[in-house]
């Protein structure tokens, strides 16, 4: 898979190091190598010495053990609670009337909550969860919309030692069942319904459809949040506010091993049984503490938001663990970005004075599509920070998000990482690092990555092939839930002692990182293999373009032919002129070969509500198959606009 030598691929003002400012650097918590210096030279003293920011009860005998492959174990014989960390310690620490969490809805509705508030809160729950008959090692099921008591409900689990399971709001009834069938919860807490887009959208009654087919359920929890009525089964459901009324506020934290289970988050695969990705306690936190602090630079005022939900990797290790492992101030919003306008964000950021702002490419996309005026039209001086996480953000994007919503002067910081392993691995560190708009850049310290050819030999500059993480990390998966082997072969079993990320990438001149999107979305075109986030990014990367997504045709000379489906900017209309121009752009960047057979104009792409494109339904619609469930997706009336666009 090095065929393509991609040193040429950007322009020169895309390749242009942006340096950290002086005034920045400054400031921050880390502004010269020696956190690098210390990693490389002994990276266990390191690890070590991170974990000194998280409060045991018993020290560790062992930072690693790693007799066992693949089968590592961090900090053994630790033992200490992850919600003590995030809520107990800061108290202690006198931060009791600082902020935890400040909500707001889609409403407007507001709740603030204090490190006091949280701690009293997920005390009264833990309480309600063990006379439910919850006991540590036992595992509870989270389906709700993005509202505080997800929040308090997943820091109860860890609290009591229970595994959470939190399954992403905007999932089917189906995708529930399946995944309360595989980790067998023992309860559910879910919502009446959920809001979206000035509409209610039932859960309670959705999540019924389906409970009576998982025998694990014992109790259901529902939070009233929208007063959608709904049907109690006696001795199975209550609601939230019955439960809590009464509830005891004071409830010890239970003592747990470093390597207990913390949580199960299965990945939302479309085919198959999903992969329930086992996190265990102590190394997850070390790693998740020492990224939030030193990727975000944290700072004791900052106002930092996260605008992924609680259902993804995401919401778990930078809305919760880490923000608040480290007495941060976290906000989070119910809804989405464009109602009821396409400012909503940018005067949210206005209102609350974010400070640090986290969000993903296919999010900066869209508002770079809206236009200009949104962001331009709201006061964002309150930012010192960006970040972007969930997928290679293009260099197009990335400079817009650098000038319109960091005014030219904040740093972005664009991660990589993934579910699996836990917490950031490739990264800049705002006060050190040079940034080249679309490169992730370098490994965080401690972190040790190359990217390997076939052979899993290291490929040279310029060279794609497969990102690989070569020593364990504290933050790692540990196995998938009770499947070893489907661990062992996803993982471990393509280089001796690597671990397989699943995404292409290479490196450039400088030994950055710059990553091409995951392997199984790489094209055989002619015996070529082409990434489909290369073709996005060259299409992206033209000034009428907004968005764009990439799938293989099947084609039986050629093996795949490229086809693009294209969303353009407010002002531009899609023609058969502007397609030749688009194939044309595209073959100048990366070559003829590149170049898409089809370009199909589209109003908007099929994404499910947390923003990721399901090129899956794209590729059926292209090869006239049947379509698969749509109503994950934010917008399922895309489909069928696209669908009757293509048959034209």
């Amino acid at each position: 898979m090095t065929d393509t030598n991609h040193g040429d691929m950007f322009s020169e003002e895309h390749l242009k190091p942006f340096l950290p400012d002086q005034a920045f650097k400054a400031r921050a918590l880390i502004h010269d190598q020696a956190l690098y210096r210390k990693a490389e030279a002994d990276r266990l003293s390191y690890w070590a010495e991170m974990a000194e920011n998280i409060e045991w009860i018993n020290k560790w005998d062992q930072v690693l053990d790693d007799s066992n492959p693949p089968y590592y174990k961090w900090f053994v014989n630790g033992k200490l609670n992850v919600a003590a960390n995030c809520l107990d310690r800061q108290v202690d620490k006198g931060l009791g009337n600082k902020k935890a969490l400040i909500f707001e809805g889609e409403n407007g509705d507001c709740t603030t909550l204090t490190y006091s508030d949280l701690l009293k809160e997920v005390s009264k729950f833990s309480s309600v969860l063990a006379k439910l008959g919850v006991n540590k090692g036992d595992a509870v099921t989270i389906w709700m919309p993005m509202v505080p008591e997800a929040i308090i409900t997943m820091l109860a689990c860890t609290r009591i030692g229970a595994m959470h399971s939190v399954v992403f709001g905007g999932f089917s009834p189906e995708a529930l069942k399946d995944r309360i069938l595989d980790s067998k919860s023992k309860v559910l807490v879910t919502a009446d319904g959920a809001f979206r887009r000035g509409k209610t959208i039932p859960m309670k009654s959705a999540a019924d459809e389906v409970l009576q087919n998982c025998p694990s359920i014992e109790r259901v929890v529902i939070v009233e949040r929208t007063g959608i009525p709904f049907e109690k089964v006696p001795n199975r459901d209550f609601t939230w506010t019955e439960l809590i009324s009464g509830a005891e506020s004071d409830f010890k934290a239970v003592i747990m091993d470093a390597e207990d289970p913390l949580f199960i988050l299965y990945s939302s695969g479309t085919t198959g049984k999903p992969k329930g990705i086992l996190h265990t306690t102590g190394g997850y936190l070390v790693g998740v503490n020492a990224t939030f602090r030193y990727v975000f630079d944290h700072k004791e005022n900052d106002i930092y938001w996260c605008t992924a939900d609680i259902g993804w990797i995401t919401g778990h290790s930078y809305i919760v663990y880490g923000p608040l492992s480290n007495g941060s101030t976290v906000f989070i919003y119910e809804g989405v970005p464009d109602y009821p306008a396409k400012d909503r964000f940018w005067e949210l950021i206005e209102k609350y004075k974010i400070t640090v702002f986290y969000t993903a490419p296919t999010a900066i996309r869209s508002f770079m599509r809206w236009g200009n005026q949104f962001p331009d039209g709201c006061n964002l001086g309150s930012l010192r920070l960006l970040g972007s996480v969930g997928e290679p953000i293009n260099p197009e994007a990335w400079l817009w998000y650098h000038e319109h919503i960091g005014k030219g002067h904040c740093p972005i910081v664009d991660t990589w990482w993934q579910t699996e392993t836990g917490m950031i691995m490739i990264t800049p560190l705002p006060g050190v690092t040079p940034l080249k708009p679309g490169s992730a850049t370098n490994t965080f310290p401690g972190i040790e990555a190359d990217v390997v050819d076939d052979q899993g030999r290291p490929t040279k500059t310029g060279q794609r092939g497969f990102l690989v993480i070569k020593s364990p990390w504290p933050a790692m998966l540990r196995t998938l839930y009770e499947d070893h082997e489907r661990y062992e072969y996803t993982y471990w079993k393509q280089y001796e002692g690597l671990y397989f990320t699943g995404d292409g990438a290479w490196k450039d001149a400088d030994g950055y990182f710059w990553i091409m999107g995951r392997v199984d979305d790489v094209l055989n075109v002619s015996g070529h293999r082409i990434g489909t986030m290369e073709v996005e990014s060259a299409l992206v990367d033209h000034h009428s373009v907004a968005e764009a997504a990439v799938i293989g045709k099947v084609h039986e000379i050629k093996g795949h032919a490229i086809t693009a489906f294209v969303t353009l900017k407010e002002g531009f209309e899609g023609s058969e002129q502007l397609a030749q121009e688009l194939k044309k752009h595209v073959g100048k960047m990366i070559g003829a070969i590149a170049r898409p057979e089809e370009i199909f104009f589209t109003y908007e792409l099929p994404k499910t509500r947390s923003g990721k494109i399901m090129r899956r339904l794209l590729r059926d619609i292209a090869e006239n198959r049947e379509l698969g469930d749509v109503t994950t997706l934010m917008d399922p009336q895309v489909v069928a606009s696209i669908k009757d666009g293509f048959k034209e």
